[in-house]
Order: C-alpha cells, then structure tokens, then sequence
C-alpha cells in the first residue's frame, strides 16, 4: 500500500504520510508488548485509569474492526520512523495529526507506537547503564501527559505526541525535579508539572545531571545548562515577589537576545502551560494564583508573553 493510498483512505494529508514512508524508509517497527502485559506496562506508565481502559479496549488485536490496514500501517511505519532515530535528541513528531474524534484506535495510535518503544529504549539504557528507576520515572512522562490532555480536552495532543517521542528515543531523562535532554553542547532543561519549583528541588536535580551525563553518556560533552520557556520571560519579576520560586528559577539563567520562535507564540503556550486550555476566554479563566492574575491581567491589558532562552555553565 502506497503513502498516496494511505493518506486517500484516511483523509489525511499525503505530504505528511509521504514524510513518515521516507523517515522511517525499510527500517524495522517494534512488537506492541503482550496483551496480557499491557496492564501492568500502563500502570508503571503512570497512565490514568480512563486512559488505560480506552487503551486496552482498543487494543490492536488481529481482526479489530477498529483498525483498518491502513490504520495499521500508518502506526507500524510511525513506529519505525521513531526506532530509526533510536538515541536521537531532536524534535521528532511521529506522524501526521489525526482526527482523534474518529474513534479509540485513532486517539491512541502514537500511544501504541509508544508502548512498542518501551521495551527498545529499556534495552537503551540498560546498553548505558542507566538504573530501572530513572527508565520507569521519565517514561511515565506518557501518563502525565495523557492526564493533562484530557484536562485540556484533546488540545494538547498534537505537541505532546512529538515531545513523547524524546523519551521513547533515550533523549530526555527525569532526573528528581527537571526533565534532561541531551543536546549538542548543553542540556536542556523541561519543566513537568510536578509540584513546586524550589531552589532546593532544582539544585538536588541539576546535581544529579552533573554526575548522570559524564557517568552515562562519557562520550558527550555538556557545558551548560539550557531553558527554552515563558518562565524565562523576565516581565514575571513585575508581577511576582522576588523570592518567588519562578523568580528564583529565572535568575540562574543568562538570557540570550529575543528572537521569535518560528511556530512558537508565548501566549499560547502560557495558557496550555499555566490554564491547560487554548480555548477558554480571558475572563473564564480562573484566578488562584498569583502567576494566575498575573497572566490574565497583562494580556487583558494588551499585552503580550514571550517564549525567551538562557542558559548557564555546568
């Protein structure tokens, strides 16, 4: 079956499906685990129980009607396509955005591909000595994320999707308070929404890193830590104490020039960030919190959030 075929019998864009065919070319896919394994997989994946009910409901079996050859073929060459870049660090959505609406197999799909990496980026980091615990942690990152994407009612998905494929790569690691990602000469830090952003919890983590990179990956040399985020926007310090934990975390930072981020608008992602909604008006918003007031005010005033990028020497 042709891409052109592929994407005519899925109403999908064929340059998109094209993209997946050459990316992942003849490569090998990767088996789903067992059935009767994918139970206990999803709950060491973190992943909540509605999710895991509709996973295993829709479960890729010989015969499915929910999946079609051309659904199974889309998702074996999206799974090749991620296991060709098996230690790969790069942004790397999996595949075209699919209209999720249309049924169980459709909303889950790069899950499936996800849980078919599990055992092959394990092998990955068994191959780096990189202990169980620090797997199970970052990859439970596929949880989270299912978590804050129902809360967002589907809106989040088609940035998740592409930001789960790092894991499923070995390219980002949760080490205590910040997620790692390996880079060409620094290590870029994330933010998972995982309670406070304390000067002690960052410190314990960016510790950690200090010793996991030079032990686990000897080759690779890092020289500072980097952030890309709406957090680094320094307009925060106007409405937030200067003890504040964002204000602290922001000050370790030296901030490059402003550059607009092709793709990226910082309004956009303080409200998938901050609310976990896209779509809710200014003045349904809710106001908890100070960040929360602050946020709102400053847009409803006119004004506008920025997506700034600093770093700081190991």
């Amino acid at each position: 079956m042709t891409p052109d075929d592929i994407a005519a019998r899925l109403g999908l864009p064929v340059e998109d499906v094209e993209r997946v065919h050459r990316l992942a070319g003849d490569g090998p896919s990767a088996p789903l685990p067992a059935k009767a394994d994918a139970p206990a997989i999803l709950d060491r994946l973190a992943v909540p129980r509605d999710d895991a009910a509709e996973i295993m409901a829709a479960w890729p079996d010989p015969g499915s009607p929910l999946w079609t050859p051309e659904l199974r073929q889309l998702l074996d060459r999206s799974t090749a396509l991620v296991r060709a870049d098996l230690g790969g660090y790069g942004w790397l959505p999996p595949g075209p955005e699919l209209p999720r609406e249309r049924g169980l197999a459709w909303r889950h799909l790069y899950v499936y591909g996800f849980l078919a990496m599990v055992g092959v980026v394990m092998d990955y980091h068994r191959d780096h000595g990189i202990p169980e615990a620090v797997s199970w942690a970052t990859l439970a990152d596929l949880g989270r994320n299912l978590a804050v994407d129902r809360r967002m009612n589907g809106e989040g998905w088609p940035v998740m999707q592409a930001w789960l494929t790092l894991h499923a790569r070995g390219g980002v690691y949760e080490l205590g308070r910040l997620q790692h990602q390996r880079d060409d000469t620094a290590i870029a830090l994330h933010i998972p929404d995982s309670g406070p952003l304390t000067p002690e919890a960052v410190d314990a983590s960016l510790d950690e890193a200090r010793a996991f990179f030079p032990r686990h990956f000897p080759d690779e040399r890092y020289s500072a830590f980097s952030c890309g985020s709406w957090l680094l926007d320094p307009q925060l310090r106007d409405y937030l104490p200067p003890g504040s934990n964002i204000v602290r975390f922001q000050q370790r930072f030296e901030l490059e020039p402003y550059e607009e981020q092709e793709g990226l608008d910082g309004d956009v992602e303080v409200l998938r960030f901050a609310f976990r909604s896209l779509s809710t008006p200014l003045d349904r918003l809710p106001r908890r919190t100070l960040l929360q007031r602050a946020i709102v005010d400053h847009l409803k005033a006119g004004g506008h959030w920025y997506w700034r990028r600093g770093r700081f020497a190991i």
